[in-house]
């Protein structure tokens, strides 16, 4: 089992004792009110998955990461998680002071305590990020909408976590445990945001013929319209998984957290946060975290090389299909055969099949898995 990244599994739950004071002290201090993506980023530096993260970053890491895709500590890290407040919300706060966290729904979760107020370029921040000014890229776009300050600052959760998926939810230390008792010492981490093909099917089963167990970890929160909606997904994961996965090499557990599309860097801080949860290897496919044309479809599996002491191993699949000649899913180190017995596994087609209410083939698509997508009346995000 790998370690955490840092070398630490970072803790930033309260006790239930604790818990009970900050609860009452945070009825006295600012508020700031979170959006979904920003209440999972404060989840997931509190239990882990951030590690080595405690807070918000500064000035001095925010620029590390934006120059350099690593903290001033030279430690590897690829996405700024910052916490951005308006104007007036600037004025009104002081180095030192801790404010109270709200979830969405005006719940307090959370305590942030303030150690560094700073502004910051936009334009840069998403051209380092996502190698790309232009506003049709959703990370862009989103960048461009921020407040114009940031605050960094350690967080401290003192209410538990809660999931519309609660089944599925384990963090850091649970999969720990988890793989520890199934007696996993290689376990490699597949990243997902689509219901599972054939495709899928070949990559995971192949990755898995050389390591103890595979940790299937669907990405959950907001996504781009025409993804497919979080239900759907778990659903048809949990139908493949029952039917042609051993129960013994494989788990599911969701990861909250938005997709930003920053392509080759989330890629590497998708590896990163599989490693917090012990995985050992991580599958990096065809334009993994990309969008649009923005990226080359294998600049993110280059982009590893630039970090080769990441502590995680990436496993990387370029083109794969189906040969009508072979019987099945295969890439170009195995089939022999000219294209015109080759089909590609098209994301895209299948989507528009079940738009159209209709069944990818067989060879595409387990009719289990298709069955399962299309008893959902929505599909797909609006």
């Amino acid at each position: 089992m790998s370690q955490p990244h840092g070398g630490t599994l970072v803790n930033q739950l309260a006790s239930d004792k604790k818990s009970e004071r900050l609860r009452e002290e945070a009825e006295e201090m600012k508020t700031f009110r979170l959006n979904s993506g920003l209440r999972k980023d404060v989840q997931n530096i509190a239990n882990g998955v951030y590690s080595p993260l405690t807070g918000f970053m500064c000035r001095e890491d925010f620029d590390w990461v934006l120059e350099d895709s690593r903290l001033n500590d030279d430690t590897p890290w690829t996405l700024p998680i910052v916490l951005d407040i308006t104007d007036e919300e600037r004025e009104e706060l002081s180095v030192g002071e801790e404010v109270c966290l709200e979830k969405e729904n005006g719940e307090p979760f959370a305590i942030l305590e303030v150690e560094e107020l700073y502004g910051f370029d936009k334009k840069r921040m998403a051209r380092k990020v996502y190698g790309t000014e232009d506003m049709e890229h959703p990370g862009v776009k989103k960048t461009m909408e921020m407040n114009e300050h940031l605050v960094g600052g350690d967080v401290l959760q003192f209410k538990d976590n809660h999931s519309d998926f609660d089944r599925y939810h384990l963090v850091p230390k649970e999969t720990r445990v988890l793989f520890k008792e199934k007696g996993w010492r290689n376990v490699v981490g597949f990243q997902t945001r689509n219901v599972p093909h054939m495709g899928h099917e070949y990559v995971q089963k192949t990755a898995l013929s050389f390591v103890d167990g595979i940790f299937i970890n669907p990405i959950i929160g907001a996504k781009k319209s025409g993804d497919y909606r979080d239900e759907v997904i778990l659903d048809a994961y949990d139908t493949l998984m029952n039917e042609y996965y051993l129960k013994d090499r494989a788990v599911m557990s969701i990861l909250e957290a938005e997709m930003r599309y920053a392509g080759p860097k989330e890629a590497v801080f998708h590896a990163i946060m599989r490693k917090n949860f012990g995985c050992t290897h991580f599958i990096v496919g065809r334009d993994h975290a990309g969008v649009g044309d923005y990226y080359g479809p294998y600049e993110a599996q280059e982009f590893f090389d630039e970090f080769p002491g990441l502590g995680i191993t990436p496993v990387f699949f370029k083109s794969f299909t189906y040969c009508e000649k072979c019987g099945g899913a295969v890439d170009g180190h195995i089939c022999p055969h000219d294209d015109e017995y080759r089909e590609n596994f098209s994301g895209t087609k299948m989507r528009n099949m079940f738009k159209e209410g209709k069944t990818p083939p067989e060879h595409m698509m387990r009719p289990e898995v298709a069955e399962t997508v299309l008893e959902h009346e929505n599909k797909f995000v609006e």
